[in-house]
């Protein structure tokens, strides 16, 4: 495992996350050399595919939903 200085992870941090994901080697963050993180590839789940318009043509429509749901006489504030 790898070990980079605090200071030099702040100033390539966006450097050393992507060599992270490109090897996946993790790397040893320390401070005054104690470690203090340690930064490792993310694991590979299972892709959970599309989120956005997952459930669409799933529901079924039952009635009329434009139409009033009851008459003006179920409602007590039109008396």
């Amino acid at each position: 495992m790898k070990e980079v200085a605090i200071s030099e992870f702040k100033a390539k941090c966006l450097g050393i996350l992507e060599q992270v994901r490109k090897t996946r080697t993790p790397i040893l963050v320390t401070r005054f050399g104690e470690p203090v993180a340690e930064v490792v590839p993310p694991s590979h789940g299972k892709a959970t595919g599309r989120r956005l318009g997952s459930m669409a043509g799933t529901a079924q429509i039952l009635g009329d939903i434009v139409g009033p749901t009851g008459s003006w006489d179920d409602w007590e504030a039109s008396r």
